[in-house]
């Protein structure tokens, strides 16, 4: 995973948990389906089957591959609509080129982030540059859906392009983790991503055998997923691994460790940390929209059919 690194953690500013915080339990541990997305590329469905009481602010979260592309394989998604949530695609490998209605866009390449705002609707379309289908490749990445409470659905559609040399870059207390910031902050530190539902969100390489204990804000939930490898979480040390989404209970912090040994494809045991405010409103989600009621997921199918979400632009994306 060739995500932002550095060459020595010890040179980074280093967080650690409050002796006597209150750990938070490892609740239960869920296997994240496969399926399809888009045009065919395969995803894993990670926060299915976990009540929505355990996710919210968050709606969804898709682990985009790992795929090894041969010549002409490479997909993306063809142009679709979204209100009322904020999409956050987090590419680990590869290149994904963005283009909206509402004139966002650009290409994202390793341990680049793009942040949209979809607000009061737009289109968009997410597609492999034309040179990563000629040749194939290696893709791997995260798009991860927060939804936006009632006060916020209809703003203005925003886009942020967070380059990896943006991400706040921490290690833990021992230098045995390399931790990615991408949003939110984690005790005083901010990461570069700007957030309306207030989260975090962090990507974390722990080196084989290591420990690592975060402050986490009381008034967030925490969910934990694994990219690559395995370890435990909690201080029950409940196993996990690739694929698997690891809820917590409540407290003021959170322990993940690594195995002693992992795979051979990945030396370190790599997962995301998200946790946020939780919004407490009704949510009706209906495919590209995440609403409050029926009558807005109505109107908001309408506004679509219409064309009252945007038009596709003349150009569309290409990778140029």
């Amino acid at each position: 995973m060739p995500a932002v690194t550095v060459d020595n953690p010890l040179t980074l500013p280093r967080v650690a948990a409050a002796a006597g915080a209150r750990q938070r339990p490892a609740l239960s541990v869920s296997t994240a389906p496969s399926g399809f997305e888009g045009e065919g590329f395969p995803v894993r469905r990670a926060f299915a089957g976990i009540n929505h009481r355990h996710l919210d602010p968050f709606i969804m979260m898709d682990q985009m591959g790992e795929v090894e592309y041969a010549p002409g394989e490479a997909k993306g998604t063809p142009w679709h609509p979204h209100r009322g949530f904020e999409t956050v695609t987090y590419l680990i490998d590869g290149t994904f080129v963005h283009q909206d209605s509402h004139g966002g866009g650009g290409t994202i390449n390793d341990g680049d982030t793009q942040w949209m705002t979809a607000g009061s609707g737009l289109l968009h379309i997410e597609a492999p540059p034309e040179s990563l289908v000629m040749s194939g490749g290696l893709f791997h990445g995260l798009q991860l859906w927060v939804n936006l409470p009632a006060k916020d659905k209809m703003m203005p559609p925003r886009y942020q392009d967070i380059g990896g040399g943006k991400v706040r870059l921490l290690t833990s207390a021992d230098g045995g983790a390399l931790l990615r910031l991408i949003a939110g902050e984690l005790d005083g530190h901010r990461g570069p991503g700007i957030t309306h539902t207030p989260i975090t969100m962090l990507h974390v390489s722990l080196n084989p055998g290591a420990e690592l204990t975060l402050p986490w804000n009381p008034g967030f939930n925490a969910l934990a997923y694994g990219l690559a490898g395995r370890g435990t979480a909690g201080p029950e040390r409940r196993p996990f691994r690739t694929g698997q989404t690891v809820v917590f209970g409540e407290g003021d912090a959170l322990t993940v460790r690594a195995d002693a040994s992992q795979e051979s494809r990945s030396p370190n045991f790599e997962l995301v940390l998200l946790g946020g405010q939780p919004i407490r409103e009704p949510v009706m989600h209906y495919g590209p929209f995440v609403m409050n009621t029926r009558a807005e997921l109505a109107q908001a199918v309408e506004d679509y059919q219409a064309g009252r979400l945007g038009s596709i632009p003349a150009e569309p994306a290409d990778g140029a």
